[in-house]
Formats: structure tokens, C-alpha cells, sequence
């Protein structure tokens, strides 16, 4: 059992957020909800449930994370209808940084996709 915080920033137990999430054992039941189950499974290094839930018409052949990087923080700022505006922190040689975006969701087959960023 994993008690420590979830990665989600959401500050319930992993086991209690995206855990059952990322095996299977329950769907993210809004984009938001998705969005920070996505940021745990990078910040835990799942890419296999990043690339469950990504629509396939626009998920990329190769998933691989880059090695120097460590997500540390989410910082959800807007979470409208399809839409979540976040920033994710993280740590990389090179020093701090972020990685902003408003990414769009759709429901596929009942479930929640991520499908891209907005510009």
C-alpha cells in the first residue's frame, strides 16, 4: 500500500486518488480528475496509463519520458466543461522549470481522453 500523498497535489493518500485510477480499478469521472491522474502516473513514471489514456487519434508513437526530468508540483488553475489550464513543475539538470498548458479532454467509450494542448 503506497500512503504517502498523491503526486495530484489533491493532498489525499495515492492509494485514495489516482492509485486505483492508474490500476484500473476505477475511471477518472472529469477532465480534471484525468488531468491530475495523468501528472501522478508521469511524476511516478506510469506511461502506460499516460498512454491508456490518451485518444489515439492523437497519442504519439513513443511515450518515453525524458530521463532527467522529476514532476514535482501540479498547479490546476482553471477546469471548465473539456477544458484544464495547469501548470506542472519540475526539476531537470538544467534546473527548475514548468510546463504550462490548457489541454482539451473528450469522452471516448464512456471514459475520459486526454486529446491535446489548446494554443
Amino acid at each position: 500500500m503506497f500512503t504517502r500523498d498523491c503526486p495530484c497535489g489533491s493532498a489525499a493518500p495515492y492509494d485514495a486518488c489516482c492509485g486505483p485510477l492508474h490500476r484500473g480499478a476505477a475511471t477518472a469521472t472529469t477532465p480534471e480528475q484525468l488531468m491530475r491522474s495523468r501528472f501522478a502516473a508521469y511524476a511516478l513514471g506510469e506511461t502506460d496509463y499516460v498512454f491508456r489514456t490518451w485518444h489515439p487519434r492523437t497519442r504519439p508513437d513513443d511515450l518515453s519520458a525524458d530521463p532527467g526530468l522529476t514532476w514535482t508540483r501540479l498547479e490546476v488553475l482553471d477546469a471548465r466543461g473539456d477544458a484544464v489550464e495547469f501548470v506542472a513543475h519540475y526539476d531537470s539538470p538544467a534546473g527548475p522549470g514548468e510546463l504550462r498548458e490548457r489541454s482539451v479532454f473528450e469522452q471516448r467509450g464512456g471514459r475520459w481522453v486526454y486529446v491535446a494542448a489548446l494554443p
